[in-house]
């Protein structure tokens, strides 16, 4: 199971060593050729591996697919509506748990959002809020999440419900991992793999009224919503890279429920802050 992200602030140096050395195991990095010398110096490795990524980045890059639809694959839900509860962050847990669990098993099962609500509340507050990681880590230890079918929406906050969950298996997940923060080209890594819950700024009135197309903005990176990321692509047409983005506002908002946020931007953090706080559960097959 991931640390919390302050517990991951390893220095630079080390990084690129613990990097370079999973990398050298899978690859044609070598340190043959390299003197005793130059091996001496936790500065000249982390030469050494800066230059050898360099080289190798860009062919690390064009293994991913151009593009990804985990809708097409079978591993999204329908759209669901949070209402009037600030639940947003309990709708981008399961849709990120719904999606690893019909990956790993084949079979797509509606979780229960109202379960988060009522029993993670350790770091939640209902509907007043809350975070992905500390609803990831409640279902991991928790034994599960149970259907959506058996423990249904509410839109407001109840009692942590044992008989509901007793009446339906749990979707287990063995941990979850954070996603490197304002790493765009590692977030399209994940979604490669599975989809991905992120953080945005959905306050603006740009975003809120979206009705369709790649959206470029404005808007900025407070970010004030969990929502799920379920594939990348290009628009053809007008060159613009997009990662798909479902939304929990119901099918009638942008399309069928869903926006296509415009990537590959120059700020790191990404269009309304997509990149700076992104996650996912990891399951045992």
């Amino acid at each position: 199971m991931a640390s919390p992200r302050h517990l991951l602030k390893l220095s630079g140096a080390l990084l690129l060593l613990c990097v370079g050395v999973c990398v050298a195991r899978n690859s044609d990095f070598s340190i043959v050729g390299y003197s005793e010398e130059d091996l001496s110096s936790n500065d000249r490795l982390v030469e050494l591996f800066e230059k050898w990524l360099a080289k190798h980045q860009k062919a690390y890059a064009s293994d991913l697919p151009k593009s990804v639809d985990w809708r097409k694959k079978g591993a999204v839900t329908e759209v669901k509506n949070q209402g009037q509860c600030g639940s947003c962050w309990a709708f981008s847990t399961v849709a990120a748990v719904e999606g690893i669990n019909a990956i790993v098993t084949g079979n797509l099962t509606a979780l229960s959002e109202q379960e988060l609500i009522d029993c993670s509340v350790d770091g939640n507050s209902g509907c007043n809020g809350g975070l992905m990681d500390y609803a990831f880590s409640y279902i991991a230890s928790s034994g599960g999440l149970h259907t959506e079918e058996a423990y249904p929406y509410l839109m407001e906050e109840g009692s942590c419900g044992d008989g509901k969950k007793a009446e339906s298996e749990a979707v287990t997940i063995s941990g979850f991992e954070d996603v490197p923060a304002n790493d765009g080209q590692a977030l399209i890594k994940a979604l490669a793999h599975q989809p991905v819950s992120v953080a945005i700024e959905a306050s603006g009135r740009h975003f809120q009224f979206y009705s369709g197309g790649v959206f470029d903005g404005p808007c900025g990176a407070q970010l004030d919503h969990g929502v799920a990321a379920v594939g990348y692509g290009s628009d053809k047409g007008k060159g613009h890279d997009y990662i798909i983005v479902r939304n929990s506002w119901g099918a009638d908002w942008g399309e069928k429920g869903y926006i296509r946020m415009k990537r590959g931007t120059s700020n790191g953090e990404g269009l309304c802050g997509i990149n700076k706080m992104a996650s996912y559960p990891t399951k045992d097959k």
